[in-house]
């Protein structure tokens, strides 16, 4: 094998000190080109970020300049849109009026026999709340004792005990007389229901009776406070506001006339024969105008009077309570916060009166002087028994009205008559079957009781809408934790559209029901769907506060713009100032088909300025930068005027003062801004 060949290539060439400082020269020159192009770029990016800041500033500058050159003409135009409100108080006002005619004249129709009617009928109306409910307890104990003197020809065949239920529509009587006095017997029910007792031994061989008389209402819980500073306020701004509509006519008369007179006699120096022709028709030409202008004037500062008055209740609407109306005692129930639903059980033990006896085709009956007899349990002087073991604790079982929701179990409270509040002690072992809606629980002493939820189960809400249906008719739909409400408002009514508990359809008695907002207000509050905030809530409820004159003037101007544009909750509401609202708007005209995914605009709202907000929805910050392209409003509704079509601008005109003002209290009822 021969030799192996020899690696071609050359020797690496040497780098000369000449070469290496060539080479770094040429390093040097190229970092000093790169740190001069940085630094021109630089130079140039700063440049170029100061003139989009300062053009910036030149925008919001002018566009400041533009809102308060126009801010007086635009809060005009909002006055004059406002204008609705105290027209539709005068008219809440006239109806009120008429509505307590025909109460009293239903009331006097109801107590007055017909044949006496003409002779009574300025007497019967006087009576108080309060004597009319002591009347009407006073009846059903006197149809109790008529029933019980009858309990021995009216009793079951085979308990030997009787038995009565009367029903009506808001009342319920259940009675059952012990006329066996069998001890064995110690459980009873009433046909048809799950309503009962479990009576103690010594109560199954006594002569007693077992009352439950259910009223829908509530006539025991004492009626709440009338704020009678607000109204002394009203009044003495509604007799200032005639005297000054007084003295403001006759000083406008006083002008007006002089004015005449100062016209007649230069008039007469110059044409005085013409002026005898002219006077004629001149005189009655004047006095006209007199006497219209003076009216006009009269009317403008009256409706002014009466606008100032339904703002300052409006807002009294939105105040909360710097501090609790009470702080409750031990086992006392906190009527601000929690609510009876369901009405009253009065439940009672009485004294079986004497029976009545057939004696030769006549009935004979002992009637006894002092009435219906309460039977005291457990008796006051015991002494001689042991009470635990002797007077136990009466168990009862009740079943929860239909018409009422319950969103957790329902408490049981009993009512203090010497302490005239509802209590919590004296009340064991209450347990809740919630499908079959049967509540059972043990009393010591019995009395009245009703059933308690927490008032504010519902708040704070998850979300909100308002969306329009037509012109002057809109849906609102109120989101909590446990159900998603529907409440439709059309002229001057509100109704419940809908209801979900847990994503499922309920029913409600009140559906398709048609009722003014107050009387609406009420009926929810007693089925138990409250979304109805009090002055104490923010006491029991963490709440987004806002400022209520911020609050005021946003709930009346999205009642303003209702019948054509959607509204709707924004999560940024809870991250903005105290000073500020935030909601999502959107065009709605009612005839358009329902859209999947709909663009809305996000507004800020601080109760003088209105702004369209950059960010949206899923923006990751929240940023009161302006959205590009628009404007600085004082009002919400020169606001939407930038993006509304002209069909939407026009359903806003053509809504009714009626269906404004009856939004915007439901609006201030629920305070969706503040409770959500």
């Amino acid at each position: 094998m021969g030799p192996k060949a020899k690696k071609s290539g050359s020797k690496k060439k040497r780098i000369t000190k000449a070469d290496q400082l060539k080479q770094l020269q040429e390093e040097e020159e190229k970092r000093q080109k790169e740190e001069e192009e940085a630094r021109v770029k630089y130079e140039k990016e700063e440049m170029e970020r100061l003139e989009i800041q300062r053009t910036e500033k030149e925008k919001l500058r002018k566009l400041e300049a533009k809102d308060l050159e126009r801010r007086n003409e635009e809060l005009e135009e909002l006055y004059l849109l406002e204008a609705c409100f105290p027209e539709a108080e005068k008219l809440k006002r006239d109806s009120r009026m008429l509505s307590q005619l025909i109460e009293k004249l239903k009331l006097i129709l109801l107590e007055t026999p017909s044949y006496d009617l003409q002779e009574k009928n300025i007497i019967q109306y006087q009576g108080s709340i309060l004597e009319l409910q002591e009347l009407l307890h006073l009846k059903f104990n006197i149809a109790t004792e008529i029933l019980l003197r009858q309990a021995s020809t009216l009793a079951d065949l085979d308990s030997g005990n009787m038995e009565k239920v009367i029903r009506d529509e808001n009342v319920t009587l259940y009675v059952w007389a012990n006329l066996k006095k069998n001890p064995r017997y110690r459980s009873i029910r009433f046909a048809e229901t799950q309503i009962g007792f479990e009576i103690p031994r010594i109560l199954a061989t006594s002569d007693i009776a077992l009352r439950l008389l259910h009223t829908r209402y509530d006539h025991v819980t004492p009626l709440d406070p009338v704020p009678t500073a607000s109204q002394e306020h009203t009044s003495t701004v509604t007799y200032f506001g005639k005297d000054k509509v007084k003295s403001v006519e006759a000083a406008v008369s006083k002008d007006l006339q002089e004015e005449y007179k100062e016209q007649e006699n230069e008039s007469n120096s110059v044409h005085e024969e013409e002026t005898k022709v002219d006077e004629q028709g001149g005189i009655e030409g004047q006095t006209s105008s007199v006497q219209e202008e003076p009216e006009a004037t009269r009317y403008e500062l009256e409706m002014k009077l009466l606008s100032e008055t339904v703002s300052a209740a409006q807002l009294l609407l939105l105040e909360n309570a710097t501090e609790k109306p009470y702080f409750p005692e031990e086992n006392e129930v906190d009527l601000c916060q929690f609510t009876a639903l369901g009405g009253v059980h009065h439940l009672d033990i009485l004294e079986l009166p004497p029976q009545c006896k057939p004696r030769k085709g006549w009935m004979i009956v002992e009637i006894l002087k002092e009435g219906l007899q309460k039977y005291t349990y457990p008796p006051e002087t015991a002494e001689d028994f042991e009470t635990e073991n002797t007077f136990p604790p009466i168990q009862v079982m009740l079943e929860v009205h239909e018409n009422v929701i319950f969103f957790e179990n329902p408490m049981v409270a009993r009512w203090d008559a010497e302490g005239k509040h509802w209590k919590t002690d004296g009340i064991s072992n209450v347990s809740y079957k919630s499908e079959e809606r049967l509540i059972t629980f043990s009393l010591d002493t019995f009395g009245p009781v009703t059933f308690i939820q927490d008032a504010h189960v519902n708040m704070p809400y998850q979300s909100w809408e308002l969306r329009p249906l037509d012109v002057n008719e809109v849906l609102l739909t109120v989101t909590t934790v446990y159900t998603e409400i529907q409440i439709q408002i059309k002229e001057n009514l509100c109704m419940l559209a809908s209801i979900k508990l847990n994503n499922k359809k309920h029913s409600s008695i009140l559906e398709e029901k048609w009722m003014t907002p107050v009387s609406f207000i009420i009926a929810l509050k007693e089925a138990g769907l409250n979304i109805f905030p009090t002055g104490h809530s923010h006491f029991y409820v963490i709440i987004n506060y806002k400022l209520p004159l911020v609050e005021v003037k946003a709930y009346r101007q999205m009642a303003l713009l209702s019948s054509a544009f959607a509204f709707g909750w924004s999560k940024w509401n809870i991250v903005c100032d105290s000073n500020k609202v935030v909601f999502q708007v959107r065009e709605h005209l009612p005839k358009e088909e329902p859209i999947q995914n709909p663009n809305w605009t996000l507004l800020m709202f601080s109760g003088d300025r209105a702004q369209s907000l950059k960010i949206n929805e899923s923006s990751d910050a929240f940023s009161e930068a302006l959205k590009e392209e628009t404007e600085f409003h004082s009002t919400l509704y020169h606001m939407v005027k930038d993006f509304a079509s002209k069909e939407a601008m026009k359903k806003v005109r053509c809504s009714s003062c009626q269906f404004v003002d009856t939004l915007c209290h439901m609006l201030l009822s629920t305070r969706l801004l503040s409770y959500s």
